[in-house]
C-alpha cells in the first residue's frame, strides 16, 4: 500500500483537479486508486454508497477513479453555517454545531475518525491518492493539524506541492510555503508542480532551473492553463459559461451567503441554450425566463437576506409577467408558508415567514434525511435521478401536487396550482438528460437540445490524464506511487 498527497500552496491551487487527474491516469494503467481528503469544509456534498456525505470534490475524484462515493474517502466535512460556525461531519453523519475554537480542542477526536478511514482504504486499495486542504503553512491551523502536514506525518506520506501561477508570485508561494515548514515536513516534500501556466515554457525555464537549485527539490511538470476545463467547484462559484446559442433561456439563480450545492447548475452553465446569471449582494434580479432558488446552510437567515436585497419583491414581479420560479433543497423551504427551527440547529431557534408560493411549513429536524434517489418527473414523466441532503421535513395541502414520483414509493415537491413554481428536495436535477431537458421546455425554451452532463465531466476527467501523461514527470510519480518505472517519460 502506497499513500501521496498533494497539498497547495493557497485555496484554489488546483489539489482537487490534480488529484481527479492523477486518479484517473493511475486507472488507465490498471492500479487500483482511490481518493482521500482527511477534512474538507465544504457546502457543496455528495452523498455516498453508504448513505453518508461527503465532499463533492471527492465524489468527482471516485469518478475518475471508476468506485462509487463512500464516506471514508472524506471522514470529516465541516460546513460553515456562519462566519464562525460549522456542522461537523463525521464518517458521513453531522454528529455536532460547533465554532472554530470548539473545533480546533476536537480535531484530536476528528484525526481518529480520519486515520481509522486511512486504514480501512489502504487495506483495499494499493495506491491512496490523498488530497490536502488550504495551506499546509497556515501557522495559527497547524496546531494539531489533521488536514495537511499533521496528517502527513501521521501516516509517513511523501507530498506534492502545486501552486498556482495564474494568482502571480508562485515562486515565494512555493519557496515560502517550504520555508514555514518543519524540517521533517520538508523533507516529505519529494516535488513541485506549477499550475495554470500560460505562454512559452522557454521563458519560464530559468525560474524552474532557480527553483530547483534553491531547493533542492525537482519541479515534477507545469500544467497548462486549460480555459474550457469544467469541473464541479469544491466551494466557490463557476461562473464560466459554454458557447451559446443566438436563441437561449435566461435563467437568474441569487447567490445566498450560506448557498449550497451550487453544483446543481453546472449543466445550466454548460448548456448551449442557457444563459445562467448568479447575482450577487447589490444587484437587482433582471428580467428572465427562469428564477431558481438554491440550496441554502441556514435557511432562515438566507432568507432574511434574500428579503434586504429586495429579492422576494423581484421574485413577485417575476411571477406577474409569466416567469417561473424553482427551489430547489432549501429553496423549496423558502417556497412554503414558515419554516421553523425549533432546536436552533441553523441559528437561533425560532421561525420564519416563507415566501408563500407554495401551502406547506417545513420544521427543521435532528436527523438530516440523506438519499440517493431515482424516479420520474410528474412533467413529461421524464426519468430523473439525483439525491437528498436536508434536515427540513415539509408538511401541506401542496404537497398533494408533487414534482417528483420517486422509485421508492415517495412523492416529492410540489406544483403550483397554476404551474408557474415548482419545489423539490432532489439536487442533481439538470444532470439527467431528460429531467432536464422536461425543466427546460416547462420554462420556456423550445426545442430543447439534450446534454448529457455527465459525459461531458468524463471527457474533461480524460483530458485532465492526458495533461499528467503529457506534462508531468510521470516516472517520478510511479515511483512515489511505488510502481515500477516507465522505459521512457515525456515532462514538459
Amino acid at each position: 500500500m502506497t499513500t501521496v498527497m498533494v497539498q497547495g500552496t493557497t485555496s484554489d491551487a488546483g489539489k482537487s483537479t490534480l488529484v481527479t487527474a492523477l486518479c484517473r491516469w493511475l486507472t488507465r494503467q490498471g492500479v487500483a486508486v482511490v481518493p482521500f481528503k482527511p477534512q474538507n469544509m465544504a457546502l457543496n456534498s455528495a452523498v455516498t454508497a453508504d448513505g453518508g456525505e461527503i465532499g463533492r470534490a471527492q465524489a468527482v475524484q471516485a469518478q475518475a477513479a471508476f468506485l462509487a462515493p463512500h464516506t471514508d474517502m472524506n471522514p470529516v466535512l465541516l460546513k460553515p453555517n456562519s462566519d464562525t460556525g460549522a456542522q461537523v461531519i463525521i464518517h458521513g453523519r453531522a454528529v455536532t454545531t460547533m465554532n472554530a475554537v470548539a473545533y480546533h480542542d476536537y480535531k484530536a477526536i476528528a484525526m481518529q475518525a480520519v486515520l481509522a478511514s486511512h486504514q480501512r482504504l489502504s487495506q483495499r486499495y494499493p495506491v491512496v491518492m490523498v488530497e490536502g486542504a488550504g495551506s499546509p503553512a497556515e501557522i495559527n491551523l497547524r496546531a494539531g493539524d489533521i488536514a495537511n502536514m499533521g496528517f502527513a506525518e501521521a501516516v509517513d506520506c511523501p507530498v506534492l506541492l502545486i501552486a498556482d501561477i495564474n494568482r502571480g508570485g508562485v515562486f515565494a508561494h512555493l519557496v515560502g510555503t517550504l520555508e514555514l515548514l518543519a524540517p521533517s515536513e520538508q523533507a516529505r516534500v519529494k516535488g513541485f508542480i506549477i499550475n495554470r501556466f500560460r505562454g512559452d515554457l522557454a521563458l519560464l525555464q530559468p525560474g524552474l532551473d532557480w527553483l530547483e537549485a534553491r531547493t533542492g527539490k525537482p519541479v515534477v511538470g507545469v500544467l497548462p492553463y486549460v480555459l474550457d476545463l469544467h469541473l464541479e467547484a469544491e466551494d466557490g462559484l463557476d461562473r464560466r459559461q459554454a458557447d451559446k446559442a443566438a436563441q437561449v433561456l435566461k435563467v437568474i439563480v441569487p447567490v445566498l451567503p450560506r448557498i449550497s450545492n451550487h453544483t446543481d447548475f453546472d449543466p445550466l452553465r454548460l448548456h448551449p441554450q442557457v444563459d445562467l446569471q448568479f447575482i450577487g449582494p447589490g444587484d437587482s434580479i433582471p428580467s428572465a425566463d427562469l428564477i431558481v432558488l438554491p440550496g441554502s446552510k441556514s435557511v432562515r437567515s438566507d432568507l432574511a437576506y434574500l428579503r434586504a436585497q429586495g429579492w422576494a419583491r423581484a421574485i413577485d414581479r417575476h411571477l406577474r409577467y409569466g416567469g417561473k420560479v424553482l427551489g430547489i433543497c432549501g429553496g423549496l423551504q423558502m417556497l412554503g408558508q414558515q419554516v421553523h427551527d425549533p432546536l436552533g440547529l441553523e441559528g437561533p431557534a425560532g421561525s420564519s415567514p416563507g415566501l408563500g408560493l407554495l401551502a406547506f411549513d417545513t420544521t427543521l429536524e435532528s436527523e438530516k434525511q440523506l438519499r440517493n434517489v431515482r424516479g420520474h418527473l410528474c412533467l413529461e414523466g421524464a426519468e430523473v435521478a439525483g439525491y437528498e441532503i436536508h434536515a427540513g421535513v415539509t408538511r401541506g395541502p401542496a404537497l398533494a401536487a408533487p414534482l417528483v414520483r420517486l422509485d421508492d414509493g415517495r412523492s416529492d415537491g410540489a406544483i403550483s396550482a397554476d404551474g408557474q413554481v415548482l419545489g423539490t428536495y432532489l439536487h442533481g436535477l439538470f444532470e439527467s438528460p431528460a429531467s432536464s431537458s422536461a425543466l427546460l421546455r416547462w420554462a420556456g425554451l423550445e426545442a430543447v437540445q439534450d446534454v448529457d452532463y455527465h459525459a461531458l465531466r468524463e471527457v474533461d476527467i480524460e483530458r485532465l490524464a492526458d495533461l499528467v501523461e503529457q506534462h508531468l514527470d510521470t516516472n517520478l510519480l510511479r515511483s512515489l506511487c511505488g510502481l515500477e518505472q516507465e522505459t521512457s517519460t515525456c515532462c514538459n
